[in-house]
C-alpha cells in the first residue's frame, strides 16, 4: 500500500510502501544511466583513436554538421522531449507498483521494453534494431569518418543522460499525472 503525502507547495506525492519499489526505481534509474554513460565512455575513446588520423576540410564539416544534427535530434528531440521524461515517469510507476520481474528486469522495464503500450514496444524494438544496424556501418568505416560521425553521437547521448536526470528529479515529487508512464491498464 502506497503512502499519501503532499510536498510544500501541497501536490501530492508518493511513496513507496516496500523497500523492493525503492530498489527497482533506483536499479532502473542506475541501470539506465550506466547503459548510456558506458556508451559515452566507449565512443570517446574512439573519436580519440580518429583524431591521430589525418583530417581534411570535409571531415570537420562533417563532424560539425552532424554533431549539430543529433545535439537537435537524438539529445533535443529523441531525448530531452520523449525518452527521458517518458523513462523519468517511469521509474516514478516502478516506485508505487514494483513487482519481482519489474525490479530484476528494471532497466529493460524503464526503457519501455516491456509492460509499455503496443506502440510504444514497436518503437523501442524498432528503435533498438536501427540502432544496431547503425553501430554496424558505422563500425565499418574508416578514421577520420568513424571518429567524426561518433563526436555526435557522444554529444547526443550526454544529453541523453543530463536530460533523463533532470527528468528525473522533476517527475518524482511531481503530481502522478505529469508524464505519462504508458503503462497498460
Amino acid at each position: 500500500m502506497n503512502k499519501r503525502m503532499t510536498d510544500a507547495s501541497g501536490n501530492d506525492i508518493t511513496r513507496p510502501s516496500s523497500a523492493l519499489g525503492l530498489f527497482a526505481a533506483i536499479w532502473g534509474a542506475a541501470g539506465l544511466i550506466g547503459l548510456l554513460v558506458f556508451a559515452i565512455v566507449r565512443l570517446c575513446g574512439v573519436v580519440w583513436a580518429g583524431l591521430d588520423a589525418p583530417w581534411q576540410w570535409h571531415h570537420i564539416a562533417v563532424a560539425a554538421a552532424n554533431t549539430a544534427f543529433m545535439a537537435w535530434s537524438e539529445g533535443y528531440r529523441g531525448f530531452q522531449q520523449g525518452f527521458s521524461p517518458r523513462c523519468a515517469a517511469r521509474v516514478k510507476w516502478l516506485l508505487a507498483h514494483p513487482s519481482g520481474r519489474n525490479a530484476a528486469l528494471a532497466p529493460l522495464f524503464v526503457m519501455g521494453y516491456f509492460e509499455s503500450t503496443r506502440r510504444r514496444k514497436m518503437v523501442v524494438y524498432g528503435l533498438t534494431v536501427g540502432i544496431v544496424i547503425a553501430i554496424l556501418v558505422i563500425h565499418a568505416l574508416p578514421h577520420p569518418w568513424r571518429a567524426a560521425l561518433d563526436i555526435g553521437v557522444v554529444v547526443g547521448l550526454t544529453w541523453g543522460v543530463v536530460s533523463f536526470a533532470a527528468s528525473l528529479f522533476a517527475a518524482l515529487p511531481a503530481p502522478a499525472d505529469r508524464d505519462s508512464a504508458e503503462v497498460p491498464g
